[in-house]
C-alpha cells in the first residue's frame, strides 16, 4: 500500500492534511454560527453555504490558470497566507450587525481565494511525482492514500469544533441545546409565542449562567457566547495552517522538481524531452474530462448536503443522546485506533516477513484493546450534538481506504480492474443508495415547515444517518480520488493546471446547486427532498455510462 511510494507524496499529504483539519472544523459549525449569530433561515443560510463553497471549489480554476504562468509552489505558498487571514478575520467575535457580516463575508472571501490558489495546485504537484515512469504505475493508489490523508483531518474536525464549543460556553456556565437559538431569535425579533416562550424558559432553567435573567436578557446572552464558541472553532484552523506550513517548507526538497509548471520547466531545460498532443489528442482528452466534470457536478450537490440538509436532519430530527454500541461512533479515539487497526490488520497479511507479521498482528490486538477500554470506560448516555455526524464520512473514508485498494489491486491482478470513468459512473448509482436509507428513515416524520423551525418531537435512531454516511463513503471512494487521478493523468501537458482547476470548478458548481434542497426545506414533505437527490444521482449516472465509449478513447 504504503511501499514504493516517493517521499514527496508523503509530505505533500501530511501538509493538506492540517490545512483541511481547519477547515472542515470551520465547515462543521459554519451553518449553525450563521444561524444562530445572525437569525438566518434554512433557505438563507444554506444559499451563503452553498455560495461559498461554490467560491472555494470554483477559485482553483483561477487559480490553476495562474499556476500554469508562474508555477504550482508560488501559488501553494501564496494560497497559505491568504487562507491564514481569511481564518483569522473569521475567529474574531463581532456583533449580530452590519460590520459582522461584513467581515464575516470578507473573511469567506479570502478563504476561498487562498484555497484556490493552494488546493489544486498542490494535487497537480502530486500528480507530477508521478509523470516519472519509475512511479507511474501507482498514481491511482497514490490518489486515494493522498485522499485518505485529507480525511484524517476531516475526521477530527468536528470532534475539535464540538470541544471548542462546549469549552467555551461551559466558561459562561451554560451548555449547547438545538432548540435554544431559533427560540432565542424569536424572542428578540419579538414573534414568540406563549408556548415557544413557555418552552425557553424550560430550557434555561437548566442552566447555571441563565440563573436570574429573565428571557429578553438570556437570548441576547445565549446567542452572543455560543457564536463566540464558534469564534474559538475558526481560530483552530489558524493553528492548523501553521502547522502545514510548517511541513510543506520543511519537506520541500522531496517534492521541489514538482513545483515548476510545464512552460517553466521546458525554459530551464530545453533540452528535455517534452510530451506534445496534436490539436485532435488534445480536444479529445478535454473533452473527456468536460464529460467527467459534468456528472461530478451532481455528486458533489448530493455529498454536501452533509453540511447543509443532513446537518438540518441530524439536528431537528434526530436523537441527541445515544445509548448501548452506538456510543462508540461518538468516540473520536475509538475511532481513530479502529482506523489504524485496519491497516496494521491488512499489515499482518501482507507483511513479507514473519515478523512482520507477528508485530502487526499483536499491533492490531493492542488496539482493539484500547478502543474497547475506552468504550467501556464511556457513559451509558452520550449527549451528541448535529456538527458530529460529520466526522463519520472521514471516519469511513480512512478505514475503506485499504479495503478499496485491496479489491480493485485484485481486480487489477486478474484483468478486471473498471477504468476510472467507470468507477465514477458506479459512484453515481451508489449515491442514490445512501439517499435511499435516508428516504426510508424520513417516512412519518412532520416536514419541516410544520415544524417551523423547531425540533421535531418525534426523533430517529442516528444509525439512520450513520448509515447513509457509510454507503456515501463507498460512492465517494469510487469517484473523488479516481476523478482527480484521472484529471492528473489525462490533462493536456501544458493545461495542467486549468484542467485540474476545471474540476474544481464543477464540484464548485455541484456545491452552489446544494443550496437547491434547502430551498425546498420548508415547501415539501421531507422524504421527497431525499428522492430528489436519488433522481438525479441515477440520471447522472445513466449518463456517464451513455459517454463511456468517448471518455475511455481519450485515455488510449
Amino acid at each position: 500500500m504504503f511501499k514504493g511510494q516517493p517521499k514527496g507524496l508523503f509530505a505533500l499529504a501530511l501538509a493538506n492534511t492540517g490545512e483541511r483539519f481547519g477547515y472542515y472544523t470551520m465547515l462543521a459549525i459554519f451553518l449553525l454560527f450563521i444561524q444562530a449569530k445572525f437569525g438566518f433561515s434554512a433557505a438563507a443560510a444554506t444559499q451563503i453555504y452553498s455560495i461559498f463553497l461554490a467560491g472555494v471549489y470554483f477559485m482553483p480554476l483561477i487559480g490553476g490558470i495562474l499556476a500554469d504562468k508562474i508555477g504550482y509552489g508560488k501559488c501553494v505558498t501564496l494560497g497559505i497566507g491568504v487562507m491564514f487571514l481569511g481564518y483569522l478575520c473569521l475567529a474574531i467575535p463581532t456583533g449580530a450587525n452590519t460590520a459582522g457580516l461584513m467581515l464575516m463575508f470578507g473573511a469567506l472571501t479570502l478563504i476561498a481565494i487562498g484555497t484556490g490558489l493552494f488546493k489544486g495546485n498542490l494535487q497537480v504537484m502530486v500528480g507530477n511525482l508521478y509523470d516519472d515512469p519509475k512511479y507511474a504505475a501507482k498514481r491511482d493508489s497514490a490518489f486515494s492514500l493522498f485522499y485518505m490523508a485529507i480525511n484524517i483531518g476531516a475526521m477530527f474536525a468536528p470532534s475539535m469544533a464540538k470541544a471548542m464549543t462546549n469549552f467555551a460556553l461551559g466558561k459562561a456556565n451554560l451548555v449547547y441545546n438545538a432548540n435554544i437559538p431559533a427560540l432565542a431569535h424569536q424572542v428578540m425579533d419579538g414573534t414568540i409565542s406563549a408556548e415557544n416562550l413557555t418552552r425557553l424558559e424550560g430550557l434555561a432553567a437548566t442552566m447555571p449562567g441563565a440563573a436570574g435573567m429573565d428571557m429578553a436578557t438570556f437570548a441576547p446572552f445565549y446567542i452572543e457566547k455560543l457564536s463566540t464558541a464558534y469564534n474559538y472553532g475558526f481560530a483552530v484552523a489558524c493553528v492548523s495552517l501553521i502547522l502545514s506550513v510548517a511541513i510543506y517548507f520543511c519537506c520541500r526538497p522531496w517534492f521541489k522538481h514538482t513545483e515548476a509548471s510545464a512552460k517553466q520547466a521546458k525554459a530551464a531545460n530545453p533540452a528535455a524531452e517534452v510530451v506534445e498532443l496534436t490539436p485532435a489528442q488534445t480536444k479529445s482528452r478535454v473533452t473527456a474530462l468536460l464529460f467527467v466534470f459534468a456528472v461530478v457536478i451532481f455528486f458533489w450537490m448530493a455529498f454536501h448536503q452533509n453540511g447543509a440538509t443532513m446537518t438540518l436532519f441530524a439536528r431537528d430530527y434526530t436523537a441527541n443522546a445515544v445509548e448501548g454500541g452506538l456510543r462508540i461512533g461518538f468516540n473520536i479515539w475509538c475511532l481513530a485506533l479502529i482506523a489504524i487497526s485496519i491497516y496494521t490488520l491488512f499489515s499482518t497479511f501482507q507483511s513479507e516477513t514473519k515478523k512482520g507479521k507477528l508485530t502487526s498482528g499483536i499491533a492490531t490486538l493492542v488496539l482493539w484493546g484500547l478502543a474497547a477500554a475506552l468504550y467501556l470506560r464511556m457513559p451509558a448516555v452520550v449527549n451528541i450534538l448535529p456538527s458530529d455526524f460529520q466526522q463519520f464520512n472521514p471516519f469511513y473514508v480512512v478505514a475503506l481506504t485499504p479495503v478499496s485498494l485491496a479489491i480493485f489491486s485484485a481486480l487489477a491482478n486478474k484483468g478486471k480492474e473498471p477504468s476510472a470513468p467507470r468507477k465514477i459512473g458506479l459512484g453515481m448509482f451508489v449515491a442514490a443508495a445512501g439517499f435511499l436509507i435516508l428516504t426510508l428513515g424520513s417516512m412519518g416524520l412532520a416536514s419541516p415547515k410544520e415544524l417551523g423551525g423547531t425540533v421535531s418531537p418525534d426523533l430517529v435512531s442516528p444509525s439512520w444517518l450513520i448509515s447513509t454516511y457509510l454507503v456515501l463513503t463507498f460512492a465517494e471512494l469510487l469517484l473523488s480520488p479516481m476523478g482527480i487521478s484521472f484529471v492528473s493523468k489525462v490533462a493536456p501537458p501544458k493545461y495542467k493546471g486549468m484542467m485540474m482547476g476545471g474540476w474544481f470548478a464543477a464540484t464548485a458548481i455541484g456545491n452552489y446547486l446544494v443550496s437547491v434542497p434547502g430551498l425546498l426545506w420548508m415547501r415539501i414533505p421531507l422524504w421527497s427532498i431525499w428522492t430528489v437527490l436519488i433522481a438525479i444521482c441515477v440520471v447522472s449516472g445513466v449518463f456517464m455510462f451513455a459517454n463511456m465509449k468517448k471518455i475511455e478513447a481519450a485515455t488510449e
